[in-house]
C-alpha cells in the first residue's frame, strides 16, 4: 500500500531570489539556510526538520515541484506499481541528484491534468545548516498546498485512485481538501477548480492564534498586502491569513487543523458552493488573491520508466 510521512517540501520559483529570501526569512519568519543550495536554491526550515520551502531563480513566479515523503522503501514500490497500473510515465531521479538534495531514492511524476512536478521519496536527510528558530512566528510546518485545475474531478481521481490519497471534503462543484494517507491533516493538498493549471496557493500552519494577530499588523506596517482574512475556515476548522509575497504569490498563515485517525475516520462532506463554506467571518475577498501562480512543467516531460 502507498503510505505517507508527510507533505514534505514546496519549490517554488521567483524573480528575486534576495528579495524574496528577506521576505520570507524577515517578515514571514521561517529560517533560512544561508549557503545555497543546488542549482544556487535558497532553502528554508518550516519548522522542526529539514527545509520545507525552497525557492529558486525564475522567469516566471510559481510552482516548480512538491515532494511528498513516503513510508518506506515498500510504499515507493507501491507508489511504482500503480503508476505502472494506471499507465502513469515516471522516472526515478538520478541518484546524483537525488543525494544533492538530501533524498533517497525519489520517482518523479508529472501530474497529468496540472502538469505539476511530484516527487515522492522513502527518506530524507538534514543538509545542514541553522535549526529552526521561532522570530516573527512560531511556525508549525509546512501545511498544505493548493492547486488549480481545469479538470476538477479527473485530477481528484487520480490522486485519490492512483497515488493513494484520501478526500476530507469537498465544496461542492468547486474545491477538494485531501489527505497524504495517513497522515492525518485534514489536508495537505487541496485541488480547485479553473479556467487554466496554476498554482493557487502555500500554506504555513503557525502555533497560536497570537502569530495570526501578529502578522496582520506586521504586514500591514510593512506594506505586505493582506488579501484574505483574519477568518476561519468551515472544512478544516483553521483560522487563517492570507498575504502576497513580492511576486504576488498568495501564501496562508493558518492556526489549527483538525486531524483524522488511520481508521474509522468520518466520511468526506459535500459543502454548498457559497461564500460561508470557505470563510466563517465574511472577510472580503481582493481580487490579487490566487492571480499569480504558473506551474513550471519539465521538457522533456519523464517517458523513461526505471526499474523499482
Amino acid at each position: 500500500m502507498i503510505r505517507y510521512k508527510q507533505l514534505g517540501y514546496v519549490a517554488l520559483n521567483v524573480t528575486d531570489l534576495d528579495r524574496s529570501e528577506a521576505f520570507y526569512r524577515d517578515l514571514v519568519g521561517v529560517t533560512a539556510r544561508g549557503e545555497p543550495g543546488p542549482q544556487g536554491a535558497r532553502l528554508f526550515r518550516t519548522g522542526p526538520g529539514p527545509h520545507g520551502l525552497i525557492l529558486f531563480q525564475g522567469a516566471a513566479p510559481g510552482l516548480k515541484r512538491i515532494g511528498f515523503e513516503l513510508e518506506s522503501a515498500q510504499a515507493r514500490e507501491a507508489l511504482c506499481a500503480a503508476l505502472d497500473a494506471a499507465g502513469v510515465d515516471w522516472n526515478e531521479l538520478d541518484p546524483a541528484e537525488a543525494d544533492a538534495w538530501g533524498l533517497g531514492r525519489c520517482v518523479r511524476v508529472v501530474e497529468p491534468h496540472t502538469t505539476a512536478v511530484l516527487d515522492f521519496y522513502e527518506s530524507r536527510r538534514d543538509l545542514g545548516g541553522p535549526a529552526y528558530a521561532s522570530t516573527v512566528a512560531q511556525i508549525q510546518r509546512l501545511g498544505h498546498i493548493v492547486l488549480k485545475t481545469p479538470q476538477l474531478a479527473d485530477t481528484a481521481r487520480f490522486f485519490r485512485e492512483v497515488l493513494n490519497f484520501r478526500v476530507s471534503d469537498e465544496v461542492d462543484g468547486a474545491i477538494v481538501f485531501m489527505r497524504a494517507f495517513p497522515n492525518p491533516y485534514h489536508h495537505c493538498l487541496a485541488l480547485g477548480r479553473s479556467a487554466q493549471p496554476a498554482l493557487h496557493h502555500v500554506n504555513l500552519m503557525v502555533s497560536e492564534v497570537d502569530d495570526i494577530g501578529r502578522a496582520f499588523w506586521r504586514f500591514g506596517k510593512a506594506g505586505v498586502p493582506v488579501v484574505f482574512g483574519p477568518g476561519r475556515h468551515p472544512p478544516s476548522g483553521s483560522l487563517f491569513l492570507y498575504f502576497l509575497d513580492p511576486d504576488a504569490l498568495t501564501v496562508e498563515y493558518s492556526f489549527g487543523m483538525e486531524e483524522f485517525p488511520e481508521r474509522d475516520a468520518r466520511a468526506p462532506r459535500t459543502l454548498k458552493l457559497a461564500a460561508e463554506s470557505i470563510d466563517e467571518w465574511g472577510a472580503p475577498h481582493d481580487p490579487r488573491k490566487y492571480a499569480v501562480g504558473s506551474i513550471e512543467t519539465p521538457t522533456p516531460r519523464p517517458r523513461e520508466r526505471q526499474g523499482a
